[in-house]
């Protein structure tokens, strides 16, 4: 079957009008967000490109009329990982202009709707500027989330799943990476070097400096990741399966699949100027990020 902007959901695999067709549509474009980086010695460097991309596949399989998967943006912001060999840095300045520039690329054809999914946890503050950056510097709305945070939409998930300490064990490459990547990409898990680990911090039982991919403490110092971890793991992936990572895939992609229905209809939000005087100079942002 040829390709067409209803039954294709890969953006790079359209034509130039195609793209015109799917932005007629008012389709959503959502942009996978991950990093190269070190997953303890039984994941490959790929995890937080392989999962939002799998996750973002997955939901555009299914509404192909709705959304466009964009091709991964491949390096984040890794620098505190770089005691790590393989682990690739970008420099969070050029990691937000460089992502933005997507947006607004999307924004400029006719896009109005874009969703940054994200892969790797230290890329969050950086997306979460460029979405906000977006949706004041374009005329489309750009929001963030993280391929996990959306297991958090129904409250009897995870309870239903989670087997590891709380906090830290779905932390990096723990319980539930390990989990995904063994679903999506079974072949390349290292099984025989499978070993949980913990961030060393975590055993302190302060109230306020923990991590795990679902809750951080209100006062948690992150600095470099061999600071307080040996082998890179920082969970309980040795409670890791196939099973829990097509549970959790699948509800990844159901989840994904709403918000873009939802948020492909939903009236954008309108400004309103309050100034009794208009004002007479240019907004106060640096002219050089427009």
């Amino acid at each position: 079957m040829a390709a067409s902007a209803t039954t294709t959901h890969r953006y790079e695999k359209l034509t130039w009008p195609e793209i015109n067709d799917a932005v007629e549509q008012g389709q959503v474009c959502v942009v996978p967000c991950g990093a190269v980086e070190q997953h303890g010695p039984h994941l490959p460097l790929d995890v937080d490109l392989v999962c939002p991309n799998g996750v973002a596949d997955g939901a555009g399989r299914q509404i192909p009329d709705k959304m466009k998967v964009l091709p991964v943006v491949s390096y984040g912001y890794t620098g505190h990982v770089m005691d790590f060999p393989g682990t690739i840095n970008g420099h969070y300045e050029h990691f937000i202009h460089y992502t933005l520039d997507v947006v607004k690329s999307l924004a400029y054809h006719g896009f109005k709707k874009v969703i940054l999914l994200n892969g790797h946890g230290s890329n969050m503050p950086n997306l979460n500027l460029v979405a906000r950056r977006a949706n004041l510097e374009t005329d489309a709305e750009c929001m963030c989330t993280a391929w996990w945070n959306l297991l958090t939409v129904d409250p009897d998930f995870l309870p239903s799943w989670r087997e590891g300490r709380i906090p830290g064990g779905c932390a990096h490459a723990g319980e539930l990476e390990t989990s995904m990547y063994l679903y999506l990409d079974e072949e390349h898990v290292r099984k025989d070097r499978v070993k949980s680990d913990y961030i060393s911090f975590n055993g302190e039982n302060s109230p306020f400096m923990y991590v795990d991919l679902f809750g951080e403490g209100p006062g948690t110092v992150v600095s470099w990741t061999s600071s307080y971890t040996e082998s890179g793991v920082m969970g309980d992936c040795e409670l890791a399966t196939v099973e829990k990572g097509r549970r959790a895939y699948e509800e990844a992609v159901k989840q994904l699949v709403a918000l873009v229905t939802w948020f492909k209809d939903r009236p954008q939000d309108e400004r309103r100027e309050h100034h009794r005087q208009p004002p007479t100079i240019p907004m106060p942002w640096d002219q050089r990020d427009r």
